[in-house]
């Protein structure tokens, strides 16, 4: 029994590990292969995967952002269930990873498109698909996640635009139950003529498009993410110059600790709030293409940034990782915090920020109409 338990102590020291290891090894190989060679196939797989997770589906797409990888926003004429590739080997998204939308709906949708081509526009959807299935909740995610965005006739404030008494969507469904029960109980006259009724078309409504906050924040709410671009695109150069960290690194200060960060993100919540003792104080969440994060500002800081507490305003932030004050005699190690110096609207930031641009050029590049277009473009 010795002999035997002495054998196993070795094989678990050796053998299993190096099998394991192995292993992993031969999968890491496999999946760098995919990746380098089918890179729009194996991160729709992936994205597929981790489809109920909205933090990795955003880690995921911004990864097929750095793999130079579109990927395309929900569509009733090209997505399934799961994330897809298009003939384009582009990434399409998958309508399951849609609020609301299940996958009988989705499967009703897919299905009648295979069988009978693609859906023309709203109307000519709700009177092919099955609304027992599609119902008004799914019908309103797909609009307002830009599934219905391919029908080039009608925007997505149309479809919630309120005319006597009804929105455009909730006309549409009516359309389609109608026309699918006069299909259903069409009998065939004596002289063998269809008695099918045309069914009037309801009428779209004339209203203005959705500013581009209104549509990225209804969009967030039926997918959790911003799909059809992020607010803080406009500001991608003054991010990409004048910051040095992201929103997401203040998870984690300790390993900051010193460090001066610049941030940008965008104000999505705030509070004006009161101690215990009286005084003032606010809280902060601010957003950027890697996290959310909620400051607290207390004293002085309070009164000075408090003019920045607006929902939607774009900021820069710069502030230092340090240790926080703490009293004599406390005996606990201090605690890190990010000590916000300053903060700016993003969109003066660049002028704030940037004093000089300078120019790297090869030395056989530099000739006078080269230098004749510089000028040109420094003066303009």
């Amino acid at each position: 029994a010795e002999k035997v338990w002495k054998d196993w102590e070795a094989f678990a020291e050796y053998a299993f590990n190096k099998s394991h290891s192995t292993c992993y090894a031969v999968v890491a190989f496999h999946t760098a292969y995919l990746k380098a060679n089918y890179g729009a196939e194996f991160m729709s797989a992936v994205l597929s995967n981790n489809m109920n997770d909205i933090k990795q589906v955003t880690f995921f797409m911004e990864e097929c952002r750095r793999m130079g990888l579109k990927v395309l926003g929900p569509d009733v004429n090209e997505s399934e269930y799961r994330f897809v590739v298009n003939a384009n080997g582009e990434v399409r998204f998958g309508l399951g990873a849609i609020k609301g939308v299940g996958e009988g709906a989705v499967e009703t949708i897919v299905n009648e498109r295979n069988t009978n081509g693609s859906y023309q526009n709203v109307f000519d959807f709700t009177s092919r698909v099955d609304l027992r299935q599609a119902n008004k909740k799914t019908i309103e995610g797909l609009a307002l996640a830009g599934a219905f965005d391919g029908f080039k006739d009608v925007h997505r404030a149309q479809y919630f635009a309120v005319e006597n008494g009804s929105t455009l969507l909730e006309k549409a469904i009516r359309y389609g139950n109608m026309e699918q029960e006069s299909k259903n109980s069409a009998q065939v006259s004596l002289f063998g003529e269809a008695s099918n009724v045309n069914i009037a078309l309801p009428k779209i409504p004339q209203v203005e498009e959705w500013g581009l906050m209104e549509k990225l924040t209804k969009e967030k709410e039926v997918v959790g993410i911003y799909l059809s671009e992020h607010p803080l695109d406009s500001f991608r150069l003054t991010i990409d110059y004048c910051c040095n960290s992201n929103v997401a690194a203040l998870k984690d200060l300790e390993k900051l600790k010193g460090a001066d960060l610049r941030i940008a993100g965008m104000v999505t919540d705030f509070s004006h709030n009161t101690t215990k003792t009286g005084s003032p104080y606010g809280s902060l969440t601010v957003e950027d293409y890697t996290d959310s994060h909620r400051f607290l500002l207390f004293k002085d800081d309070y009164v000075n940034f408090r003019k920045f507490f607006n929902k939607n305003d774009f900021l820069f932030i710069k502030g230092r990782v340090q240790e926080r004050w703490k009293s004599k005699g406390d005996e606990k190690p201090a605690q890190i915090e990010y000590k916000i110096t300053q903060i700016d609207l993003l969109s003066e930031t660049l002028a704030k920020q940037v004093k000089s641009v300078t120019l790297k050029m090869a030395i056989h590049a530099i000739n006078k109409q080269t230098i004749d277009i510089l000028k040109e473009i420094a003066e303009a």
